[in-house]
């Protein structure tokens, strides 16, 4: 077959991947002047290393991402690092990267908080049973089984840190599957994320699959008696595509797809992020932490400050400190359309918070990156949201971040549903 894959991220990368060992000629289009998509980099000319444009790390347990790597034969370019996360109480910052120490966390309390706490969080790691989960909302499921207190001090900072308007509504299995599928130690490649993608890149090339950079396609139609056209400024025919774009992106690809399709789409909820990343001239934490958990309600402005070179070495960008301030925001917020200099202006004094001796003059170099999708919001009985990955459309297949629910977002089940993606094109070749 020939088939069309939209978007080189690591789910069309990876879909790519098996699709061309099958024995099918594989194109990939992809808008951007590079592959990756929102695991993609930049890199200064001093720097060895690239640096994300939105803070990424795998799990140990990504078995999915690090089982690819393992097959593509890169597995000595991963590191685990140890960083230390924190989580800040009445102005301190306190320990919260192993169970013991979220077990000695001091907003807890003592007595029955914490045994609440460790006997919910051991349940959640034992069960499978999501689906009974997804029927309630996170906060209705807490409040009953580990109790307001626990559930206001440890997890609903969180939940509004992540989701913003709609934590209320979210529900219990994907905060089930967020403990169920993370550990405590984070990777990395070496080189950065950009760095495996290019790498990835090149062996698709090396197996003969034509990756078109600053391809964009504006519209997907089927022919019948030639199959699917693609127009990417010149029309092409396809025996299959697959895209793994957004779902709002998808229903302006395929105005074709029948209309309940098209709503399912287009009622998905997700959350934006705006990140900030920057280089410094110092150390921002002196003691070394890597990730600090920031709640909204202690007046900081964004949700997560990220130290990346309190996880690897600064040597890796020419001795620059890397630091991200990064947040989940609902469309329309007002950080979209803010400037770096605005931005920068509403931030720094969070970094002097963590810092007393922080300066602006600190800051050699600023990069900002904003996205509508990154966060998908997954609703009580979210699983009958789910679109299908075989459209009604015949050749036409969807596989994006929406749909790997109960699972979160991430590189590693971009690359499940990419390669689950695949599987379905390849069977139904053979039906």
């Amino acid at each position: 077959m020939k088939i069309a894959i939209i978007g080189a991220g690591f789910g069309g990368m990876a879909a790519a991947y098996d699709l061309k060992r099958d024995g099918h000629e594989v194109i990939i289009f992809e808008s951007a002047d590079f592959v990756g998509g929102l695991a993609s980099g930049f890199k200064e000319p001093h720097w060895d290393w690239s640096v994300e444009k939105f803070y990424h790390h795998w799990f140990a347990s990504d078995n999915h991402m690090l089982g690819l790597i393992e097959e593509l034969g890169l597995s000595d370019q991963v590191l685990f690092p140890r960083p230390f996360t924190v989580l800040l109480h009445n102005g301190k910052w306190f320990p919260f990267d192993s169970i013991v120490n979220a077990l000695k966390f001091p907003g807890l309390g003592w007595g029955i908080n914490k045994v609440r706490f460790g006997l919910v969080g051991l349940y959640l790691r034992l069960t499978n049973n999501w689906k009974a989960l997804e029927q309630l909302t996170v906060e209705e499921w807490m409040h009953k089984w580990a109790g307001k207190a626990v559930y206001e001090n440890m997890w609903q900072p969180l939940m509004i840190g992540k989701f913003g308007p709609y934590y209320k509504d979210v529900n219990m299995a994907w905060f089930w599957a967020r403990l169920k599928a993370r550990t405590m130690k984070l990777g990395t490649y070496k080189g950065g994320f950009q760095a495996f993608a290019d790498r990835f890149a090149y062996i698709l090339s090396d197996l003969g699959v034509e990756i078109r950079l600053g391809q964009k396609v504006t519209s997907i139609k089927r022919k019948q008696e030639k199959g699917l056209v693609i127009d990417a400024g010149k029309k092409e025919y396809f025996d299959k595509v697959l895209v793994t774009t957004s779902p709002g992106l998808m229903a302006k690809l395929c105005p074709d797809l029948p209309e309940s399709y098209l709503k399912g789409l287009l009622d998905l909820k997700s959350m934006g992020a705006v990140v900030m990343v920057l280089s410094l001239k110092h150390k921002l934490s002196e003691e070394g932490y890597y990730w600090f958990n920031l709640p909204k309600d202690a007046g900081f402005p964004f949700l997560a400050l990220v130290e990346h070179t309190n996880f690897v070495s600064s040597e890796n960008f020419g001795g620059d400190h890397i630091l991200y301030a990064g947040d989940y925001l609902e469309a329309g917020h007002e950080y979209f359309s803010l400037s770096q200099d605005e931005l920068l202006e509403r931030f720094a004094p969070a970094f002097k918070r963590i810092n007393p001796k922080f300066e602006l003059d600190w800051v050699k170099k600023i990069w900002v990156s904003k996205t509508n999708y990154a966060q998908p919001i997954p609703l009580v009985n979210h699983s009958k949201n789910i679109p299908a990955i075989e459209t009604p459309l015949k050749g036409l297949f969807f596989a994006s971040m929406s749909q790997v629910y109960p699972w979160d977002r991430g590189t590693n089940f971009a690359v499940e549903i990419g390669r689950r993606a695949a599987k379905i094109l390849i069977g139904e070749k053979q039906r």
